[in-house]
């Protein structure tokens, strides 16, 4: 018999692969009941002779060839599992002793019993279409993996068979699972370059977000302070001096407002009314008109002491 490789490295006859391909790409993996419900016996026969010739039907239906798959299983002259004593099928109870117990098969039926596993698995993944678990799947394939002359025998058997496939589909599951690589962190991936790659990751700085060295290359006067959130942190600068103009003018601004405030029944509600915000607003310099102020009030405090002092001198030299 012609046998080919399967995804995982398993020699299987290229007839499997050939029927699994076509099953795969009909959509039979979504088919309702699929590998349980049968098809029409003359379509069947059909669809077997152009198999045997290396052929596949156009227009074969999917549950056909889920009924060949299992066909050719059952019609093996020694089942797969024969090789392993009844005893230690129904003693295997855990995945782990259902795994050994499949090291102990001959190097073909592992390697076929390991190809129909993941055949089940595949089918399983498609539960939410199939309306197919790995207990359904499991009991149509054990009738087709042992060979019994004894009807009741056989049929008692199937049970535990199925028991034993149904371990090793969830565990193939759960391996497939664990085998998915998650995804990597945001956090952990350094910028982008120009070229749309990102470079490793490297250690950040816990405000400023910039590396070790570029921080450690900048000097205590050039690196700014910053805050929580990353912004300039205010109030480690310079406070700006309240000049005398500066209280004068914060008074009458608070004068206006309280005014404002006792006349208008709607600013002790809490409310201010339009002329209220646009007087406050007159009234609140931005933040460089206060430094402009404060300079232009310094500068007149020196000229105002210059003059004061030009005068007491012209006054002394008139009384003499």
């Amino acid at each position: 018999m012609q046998l080919s490789y399967d995804s995982r490295g398993n020699s299987v006859p290229t007839i499997l692969l050939l029927m699994q391909r076509h099953l795969y790409g009909l959509g039979g993996l979504q088919a309702e009941g699929i590998f349980r419900i049968n098809a029409e016996n003359s379509q069947e026969e059909y669809v077997r002779d152009q198999l045997n010739g290396g052929v596949v039907p156009e227009g074969v239906d999917v549950h056909c060839l889920a009924g060949l798959i299992k066909a050719w299983f059952r019609e093996l002259p020694t089942g797969v599992l024969d090789s392993l004593q009844p005893e230690q099928v129904i003693q295997s109870q855990t995945e782990e002793e259902c795994a050994e117990l499949v090291r102990h098969l001959p190097p073909t039926e592992s390697a076929l019993l390991d190809w129909a596993v993941n055949l089940m698995a595949d089918v399983v993944e498609q539960e939410h279409h199939n309306k197919m678990n790995a207990r359904n799947i499991a009991m149509v394939f054990a009738p087709n993996m042992t060979q019994m002359a004894d009807p009741l025998t056989a049929l008692m058997y199937a049970v535990q068979v199925m028991n034993f496939l149904k371990t090793l589909i969830i565990r193939t599951l759960r391996e497939r699972q664990d085998s998915v690589v998650e995804p990597t962190s945001a956090s952990l991936l350094g910028p982008f370059d120009g070229s749309g790659h990102q470079s490793p990751s490297q250690p950040f700085c816990l405000h400023t977000g910039q590396d070790n060295e570029t921080t450690q290359s900048l000097s205590e006067d050039d690196a700014p302070v910053m805050s929580s959130e990353g912004l300039p942190n205010v109030a480690d600068e310079t406070p700006i001096v309240e000049t005398e103009a500066d209280q004068e003018e914060s008074g009458r601004r608070s004068r206006i407002v309280g005014q404002s405030s006792n006349s208008d029944p709607r600013k002790r509600s809490g409310k201010m009314t339009r002329e209220q915000q646009q007087a406050v607003l007159h009234l609140t310099p931005p933040h460089d008109s206060v430094l402009h102020l404060a300079s232009l009030v310094e500068k007149t405090r020196e000229m105002s002491n210059l003059s004061r002092i030009d005068s007491r001198t012209e006054r002394i030299e008139a009384w003499r």
